[in-house]
């Protein structure tokens, strides 16, 4: 597998990877300007030349992808036998540059229910960097032609699950998970479903403080706590936003969304705001059918 197949396989299988290029050679070295190797946490592709340059460059490697590094970063080395090595001695007696750039996993998100919100999401998430994963119960709402439109840089995986809760539990750790399907039956199944793992970065429920209110007491009865509960955000979106239109719906939620994107992505010290943080009350998205928050019956526009 070469370098450019090991992208492909990390982005693939969710793994980081870090992508190293000779940027600059001067005299004699083991690698030409612009060769290039993928370094993983356990296994690497290509080469830039072995030895101590390439070990070293693996080592730093690794150094970036425990610490969650996002930040491109330079490194320089002279080959010769006067330079202190810590894998060896290389005496081609040139000067190698190289660039490490850091390749983070793309964040996972989960819609379930793709009727008339989940759909405009959709639209929306599809031009985003994430991997999109689109979930229903009803053929016909996730048919090819249906998601046409369903576009962009994000990688989009299509399920048609009539038991949609085995999807939710086979998705990555730390994914973040949006319930917004036709029955409520099935938004409870997902909601418990959720719970019971209890690694997801976030679980959002589309719905009214009523719908909520039944939820909170049906998932008790289910052997939950509080706790575990007011992990689950409902209703969704952004405070304000109370437009019963599908797509204001989904703008407001993919809003958010991206808020939280953006936080877990900030620097290592920046301030960082909750990533469920609900909406103030007579604010935010309502239910399915859109509506305020304190709406007690919303159209079913699912």
């Amino acid at each position: 597998m070469d370098w450019l197949a090991a992208l492909a396989h990390l982005r693939a299988a969710g793994l980081p990877g870090v992508l190293v290029t000779v940027t600059d050679v001067r005299g004699h070295a083991p690698r030409e300007a612009g060769a290039k190797m993928v370094v993983a946490a356990e296994r690497t592709w290509d080469s830039i030349g072995g030895g101590n340059l390439e070990a070293t460059v693996v080592d730093r490697a690794r150094e970036l992808l425990t610490g969650g590094a996002d930040v491109p970063e330079h490194m320089t080395f002279a080959l010769n036998e006067h330079v202190t090595n810590r894998h060896g001695n290389q005496c081609c007696g040139g000067e190698v540059s190289v660039l490490l750039e850091p390749l983070r996993t793309r964040s996972t998100v989960a819609v379930f229910g793709v009727g008339h919100v989940g759909f405009e999401l959709a639209r929306i998430l599809a031009r985003l960097p994430v991997s999109l994963h689109l979930v229903d119960s009803r053929a016909d709402q996730v048919a090819a032609g249906r998601l046409a439109e369903v576009a962009g840089p994000a990688d989009v995986h299509v399920h048609h699950a009539p038991a949609p809760e085995v999807v939710l539990r086979n998705l990555p750790p730390s994914s973040r998970v949006l319930v917004m399907t036709h029955d409520h039956a099935e938004d409870l199944i997902l909601c418990d479903a959720a719970l019971n793992r209890g690694d997801l970065a976030y679980v959002g429920l589309i719905g009214s403080r009523a719908k909520w209110a039944r939820f909170r007491k049906r998932l008790r009865e289910a052997g939950h706590d509080d706790a575990a509960i007011d992990t689950i955000t409902c209703p969704i979106g952004l405070p304000g936003l109370s437009g019963k239109d599908p797509a204001v719906i989904a703008l407001s939620v993919a809003a958010d969304l991206v808020r939280q994107l953006e936080q877990e992505l900030a620097p290592v010290g920046t301030a960082r705001v909750p990533a469920t943080g609900r909406a103030a009350p007579g604010d935010g998205t309502g239910s399915e059918g859109g509506g305020t928050a304190d709406a007690s019956a919303t159209a079913d526009v699912r």
